[in-house]
């Protein structure tokens, strides 16, 4: 099969990057997959494609940029030009702009890729029914809500338009099928990118870091945390560092410079700034606690599966799609209120004075983690491409119903 993979790529800055990585970390390494067309997005740097062990080859095609009007035009260039037997769009809503147009012409792609007769499977982070456009830095305003929900109605549908629509989530499955009477969803779980050797889940010397991770300033701030720490620190004798490490959303840019300088007083407050592939286990490996100060969700965590991968603690609040992830996935944490500073301190102080719960929750969480690798995620997707090119779907789509079919002959 020659697979084409339409999706951000390091060192892109563009949301889903390092999932995007990992999708094509791993397929390569599927037998049935002979090569790769990686249709992804322009950078003045070379794509991150340094990988340790032998697989398929590999080919770029840069063909879209971030808010670009063309860049639909261009994703369908790219698999006119290559042919590739399937299609897989790694996708949330803003994938591809933060501005309304760039963003909605992209979605389109899939379904241009479908009525063209190539299998296309559409993989959802998120779906606009669970979004909180308010928190998520889209539109405060009621009326316009409405009308960006009555447009990502119709967005979604042109992406149902795919054979298959992957979504991480079981409730995303109940509310595409209720909502939309489509009967091509299906679950299958965000994954774990990697799983290491269990760790030791000792410390370095010196103080312990309090750590968040990803893209900041709508949804996911840092106020409170900074604030809970600075509120551990009058109550007890725990040496703690507090480790930001990521970026601003496209959506709130200036946010972490802002906060820098906000909170210049506060002692022991690092901002790493972007973190490459690379750098991502030693900022997870130094860190005594991940700690998750959202104040809504939209969509599965790749934060989450990250800490678990590294056998880390984490503090997060019981919400939205995020409670969701944890019960279903079988991960574990210090749960907090959302926006309460007082209710955040209490969570990370309880972990940071007790080592044994701390160690026990970091067992919890690698164990999640490894009982769903991404080896096995993108095994799933090649059962259904196989379904699809052999016309084997069932009505109703699930991995049984696919796998209990008569397996097909490979491409």
């Amino acid at each position: 099969m020659k697979l084409a993979i339409v999706t951000a790529y390091p060192p892109s800055k563009v949301t889903l990057t390092e999932y995007g990585y990992h999708l094509v970390k791993h397929f390569r390494l599927q037998e049935e997959v002979d090569e790769i067309v990686l249709i992804t997005d322009r950078t003045a740097e070379e794509k991150n494609l340094s990988f340790e062990e032998k697989g398929c080859k590999i080919t770029v095609r840069e063909a879209w940029d971030f808010n670009n009007y063309f860049s639909l035009f261009g994703i369908l260039k790219a698999v006119r030009q290559t042919q590739p037997d399937a299609v897989l769009f790694n996708l949330q809503f803003l994938k591809f702009g933060d501005k309304k147009v760039p963003a909605a012409l992209g979605l389109l792609a899939p379904f241009f890729c479908r009525i063209q007769g190539i299998p296309t499977i559409s993989l959802i982070h998120n779906i606009l029914e669970q979004v909180d456009l308010e928190n998520a830095g889209i539109t405060q305003n009621k009326f316009l809500q409405k009308v960006y929900n009555f447009i990502g109605s119709i967005l979604t549908r042109f992406v149902l338009a795919s054979d298959v629509v992957a979504v991480t989530i079981s409730k995303y499955v109940t509310i595409l099928e209720n909502k939309y009477k489509a009967r091509n969803i299906a679950l299958i779980p965000h994954g774990s990118f990697e799983t290491p050797p269990e760790p030791d889940y000792s410390l370095p010397k010196g103080p312990k870091q309090v750590m968040a991770f990803g893209k900041f300033g709508t949804y996911k701030r840092v106020e409170v945390l900074i604030e809970a720490v600075e509120m551990i620190r009058k109550r007890s004798s725990e040496d703690i560092e507090i480790v930001i490490a990521g970026t601003d959303s496209p959506n709130t840019p200036g946010y972490l410079e802002e906060m820098a300088k906000r909170y210049a007083h506060v002692s022991q407050l690092r901002f790493t700034g972007y973190v490459a592939e690379e750098d991502v286990p030693t900022i997870f490996g130094e860190s005594a606690v991940a700690v998750f100060p959202y104040t809504s969700t939209t969509g599965s965590s790749g934060v989450l599966h990250q800490a678990g991968s590294y056998g880390k603690a984490v503090a997060l609040p019981d919400l939205g799609d995020l409670g969701i992830l944890i019960r279903e996935e079988g991960y574990s944490g210090e749960f907090f209120e959302p926006n309460n500073t007082g209710s955040l301190a209490d969570a990370i102080q309880r972990i940071l004075e007790d080592d044994a719960y701390r160690i026990a929750l970091g067992k919890t969480n690698y164990k999640a983690a490894c009982s769903l690798p991404m080896s096995e995620i993108t095994k799933m997707y090649t059962d259904y491409f196989k379904a699809i090119r052999f016309k084997n779907l069932p009505e109703k789509i699930s991995l049984e119903s696919v796998l209990k079919k008569e397996e097909p002959k490979p491409y």
